[in-house]
């Protein structure tokens, strides 16, 4: 008498059985079977500005509060130049190992509406992560005939053209948030650019202008009584100034807060973008991160991988309409 095995398989079961177990690794990425490795060497973090400003100071912090949720190193590389747009166009040929990271100002979705560039904003980067953004604000010179942003609005109106306010260069934030503002408002500004924060606080200081629109550089002399804040452009009220209205409040809608966050190369595998999206996460929570942000009247703006993502690409097609409009009436 014959006894039968207790499993049997025929041989094309046999032949299957072993197809899936070959086939089964194919199903983890090269990255995960390797995730405890990472961070193995040091991470590079562009930080697109010279060295000593405001957005420099605070990329240090996260990178330092990132390397230490990952375990490693996180080193800031800074590329200025190009509006800010240098480490963007690092990431068009870079590993996507997660090495090579950078971050994402405002600035890369604007700029390839406005010139040649080598990158594309939406397709050549990964959105891994926002977490803060800039404060805008315009503020005008103590003797000048207007000490509120409606009173400004009035005053534009009955003396059309003849209001100037200086911004940080022609296509910067602080220059387009006020041209969308001033047309909402049914106003005619006249705006001079200038060569950055410096330039603009010595114009507004040493009276050549009565208005400026520009970054939260104003807001020691704000807080000296040497100028006053009309407005600010975020969404809320900034604590560092709560007695402040926001443009939107006030009455028009214009908003522009300048997120910004962490990116790299296209095609990152979306574990390992995990791992950097928490990590830097975390660092919201981190006091001397905090700190920093504070110290610079930098809100806190998170968004995760995915809205950070389609944030991205509507930002993107936003700035188009915007310097289209903006082209075609001759102001840029």
């Amino acid at each position: 008498m014959s006894i039968a095995p207790k499993h049997s398989y025929n041989r094309r079961q046999v032949i299957t059985r072993t197809a899936a177990l070959a086939a089964a690794p194919a199903l983890v990425s090269p990255w995960a079977l390797a995730q405890d490795k990472y961070p193995n060497r040091p991470i590079t973090l562009i930080a697109p500005w010279p060295t000593g400003g405001s957005s420099d100071a605070v990329m240090r912090a996260f990178a330092e509060s990132a390397g230490r949720a990952l375990g490693g190193t996180v080193i800031v590389e800074n590329k200025p130049g190009a509006g800010g747009t240098l480490g963007a166009a690092a990431m068009v040929n870079a590993k996507p190992d997660g090495y090579l990271l950078t971050q994402l100002p405002l600035g890369i979705y604007r700029l390839p509406h406005m010139q040649k560039t080598s990158f594309d904003p939406v397709k050549d980067i990964t959105h891994i992560v926002c977490l803060t953004g800039y404060t805008f604000g315009l503020a005008a010179r103590p003797d000048a005939p207007f000490k509120t942003l409606k009173e400004m609005v009035a005053y534009a109106k009955a003396n059309p053209g003849k209001v100037n306010y200086g911004h940080t260069g022609t296509g910067t934030t602080p220059h387009l948030a006020i041209e969308e503002f001033s047309a909402k408002a049914g106003i005619q500004l006249q705006d001079i650019p200038y060569k950055g924060s410096a330039e603009i606080l010595q114009a507004i200081l040493g009276g050549h202008i009565p208005l400026m629109s520009g970054t939260a550089e104003f807001a020691p002399h704000v807080k000296a009584g040497k100028l006053v804040l009309l407005a600010t452009l975020g969404s809320k009220r900034n604590k560092a100034f709560p007695d402040v209205p926001t443009v939107k409040e006030s009455g028009w809608d214009t908003v522009s807060e300048s997120p910004f966050g962490i990116g790299g190369p296209k095609n990152m595998d979306p574990e390992l973008v995990k791992v950097i999206h928490d990590a830097f996460k975390k660092t919201l929570e981190d006091q001397r991160v905090l700190d920093a942000l504070d110290k610079f009247y930098m809100p806190t703006i998170y968004m995760d991988t995915a809205d950070y993502t389609a944030y991205a690409a509507r930002t993107y097609a936003a700035e188009k309409a915007t310097i289209d409009r903006l082209r075609a009436a001759g102001k840029i």
